[in-house]
């Protein structure tokens, strides 16, 4: 797969305890950018996201991703016939943001003790700023600081740039009794951020993204130690000018962190050819109440007792903060290329899933969406003219007329296949006799790109539809091969059928996908949504609807989460998964490592 980066600027550094000892390189840091600011009151960039045009069309705003620019005059219309309503551009929930920014507590020792390591550049007590970190991305918190505020949010946010830095502040807290939050990103979409409304004591927000930079890249063993606060769309860039992927791509990307991946176990995209993060990382330095956790080398494996180093996978900023990781690497694939597969349904998708994961290696990313998905990625397809929408009705005539597929069961399975040329024609092989043998029909690498690219445009559309009165949110799981079906007919059913018995305007947005595969089964997500207007508290509805699918999931064999983590979104659940001598052992381990409660997240409580 070609760079377009330039070449980088390298140079050799010495040898040290726990470092490879050969073909060490230290990467140019990635300078900030002003183009490159983020929303602080809706997801993503914010010269990027989802509007209405005069001519009362759907438009993406920006020139970041494929559907920039575009004007989408299918959306608005698809969404009025889905939901049932009759959405007015002019109706606006109009937003309120920043909406009750609480006052901030003060602790006058801790702050002088920390403004003798800290510069005044590094310690803000900024509204937005301590309102942005006091929430992740959950339609929950979004809707409350548009519409309602939050209870509590951090009273002071603070930016370390070095190890010794954060060894300060946590011993600085523990003397002066301040509750110490790590904040990578703040993609996540557990509540892992909110802060404890009854939280006393001084709330301080660890921003991590100063501490951002690729500390080396041993080529000759492929490895490379990276400060947890880089993003994940750098580290991309910087691996890449030295010809090497750490293969781990979140739909959260552009904006999510490494040190955030490891606290919330996270998993790609591309996990079927690298593996989740937990198969990526080789070891992890983590500050903690007691003092700094970490190795003197880094080896493929070893059997030394309890490995301390699991206990963070997982964790969500309740046992320390995570200050840089070693990662393996992967070269840089000889070829990248896209693929798509139409079926006639779900059924027939599915099962054709199944047995990739079982007869074959399967591409690096494959992911099934059901109709109602396959609909909507139709809905935002840009107006075609001339030869282009000459096509698309031959295309169309020829899949349903020629094929005789059904335009309301059909879906659709993207690819992405990378590897060397001969590694990839025989996964192609592979998912074609496959393919056949369920009634597929190959759809072409354009689909299957632009299917693969839309996940990050489709991350704005949530925000937009809020302002017109549309709450919806997705949420995971896992479940093994015999449960995947039926699980997710039991979770739509439940959904349609509490939404109906609560008399709630139009119909709801029900839609499933599978998006990892293993050979033992499964990752699901779920997306759910509903026109709210006219209904009191909805992103407290919202809530409710979404714990009875969570129930659901549980008694249909699936998994609590599958990467998303708990947080305190779903820690009510804990004790239907885990023993009673487990959920002790949790106990035990958080008052043991941190008896002061310095970690104060509150993630994962019960």
């Amino acid at each position: 797969m070609a760079s377009s980066v330039a070449a980088p600027k390298s140079s050799p550094v010495s040898q040290s305890a726990g470092k490879p000892k050969e073909g060490l390189l230290v990467p140019e840091p990635i300078p900030p950018n002003s183009i490159d600011a983020e929303s602080l009151d809706v997801w993503g960039f914010r010269d990027s996201g989802f509007a209405i045009n005069e001519n009362g069309d759907a438009v993406m705003r920006g020139n970041r991703y494929e559907l920039s620019g575009k004007v989408l005059p299918r959306l608005l219309p698809w969404i009025r016939e889905t939901l049932g309503i009759a959405l007015d551009p002019r109706d606006v929930h109009a937003s309120s943001y920043p909406n009750q920014i609480t006052p901030r507590l003060e602790n006058a020792p801790f702050e002088n003790e920390i403004r003798e390591f800290l510069n005044d550049e590094q310690i803000s007590a900024d509204g937005p700023t301590r309102l942005r970190h006091g929430h992740g991305q959950t339609q929950e918190e979004m809707f409350a600081i548009k519409h309602e505020g939050m209870a509590r949010i951090p009273d002071l946010v603070i930016f370390p740039e070095a190890d010794k830095q954060i060894a300060q502040l946590i011993a600085a807290a523990k003397r002066h009794h301040v509750s110490l939050i790590p904040f990578g990103g703040g993609t996540n979409v557990t509540a892992a951020l909110r802060c404890e409304a009854d939280e006393k004591r001084l709330i301080v927000s660890v921003d991590m993204r100063r501490m951002n930079r690729i500390l080396w890249i041993d080529k000759a063993n492929q490895m490379a130690g990276i400060e947890a606060g880089a993003v994940g769309r750098n580290i991309v860039t910087q691996l890449q000018a030295h010809g090497f992927t750490m293969g781990h791509e979140p739909d959260s990307i552009e904006f999510s962190t490494l040190g955030g991946w490891i606290a919330t176990n996270a998993s790609g995209m591309k996990k079927n050819k690298y593996g989740n993060i937990e198969d990526l990382v080789l070891d992890v330095t983590v500050a903690t109440a007691s003092g700094k956790l970490e190795r003197a080398r880094c080896v493929p494996r070893e059997s030394v007792g309890v490995d301390l180093r699991r206990l963070l996978f997982g964790s969500e900023g309740t046992l320390g903060i995570i200050t840089s990781a070693v990662v393996k690497l992967f070269p840089l694939p000889e070829v990248q290329t896209y693929g798509s597969v139409l079926f006639p349904s779900f059924e027939q998708g599915f099962a054709f899933m199944r047995d990739l994961a079982r007869e074959s290696t399967p591409p690096s990313s494959v992911r099934l969406i059901d109709n109602l998905q396959f609909q909507f990625g139709l809905a935002l397809k840009p107006a075609s003219s001339g030869l282009g929408a000459w096509k698309s009705k031959l295309e169309k005539y020829f899949v349903t007329s020629v094929k005789g597929f059904v335009p309301e069961h059909m879906v659709v399975c993207t690819l992405v296949f990378e590897g060397t040329r001969r590694d990839v024609a025989d996964q192609q092989r592979a998912v074609n006799r496959i393919a056949k043998k369920h009634e597929g029909m190959a759809a072409g690498a354009e689909n299957g790109r632009r299917g693969y690219q839309l996940t990050y445009s489709i991350a704005y559309i949530r925000d937009f539809i809020m302002k017109y009165y549309i709450i919806a949110e997705s949420f995971e799981t896992s479940a093994a091969w015999s449960d995947v079906l039926p699980l997710i007919e039991n979770v739509k059913k439940r959904l349609r059928a509490e939404y109906e018995a609560r008399s709630l305007p139009g119909k709801p947005f029900v839609t499933a996908r599978v998006t990892q595969i293993y050979q033992t089964g499964a990752a699901i997500y779920f997306y759910f949504g509903f026109y709210y207007k006219g209904v009191p508290h909805p992103s407290q509805v919202y809530v409710e609807l979404e714990n009875m699918a969570r129930e659901e999931i549980l008694r249909s064999g699936g998994s609590l989460s599958h990467h998303h983590g708990v947080g305190k979104i779903r820690q009510a659940f804990l004790p239907a998964i885990l023993s009673t001598a487990a959920l002790e052992w949790k106990r035990e381990l958080k008052r043991s490592v941190d008896p002061e409660n310095v970690f104060g997240a509150g993630n994962q409580n019960l």
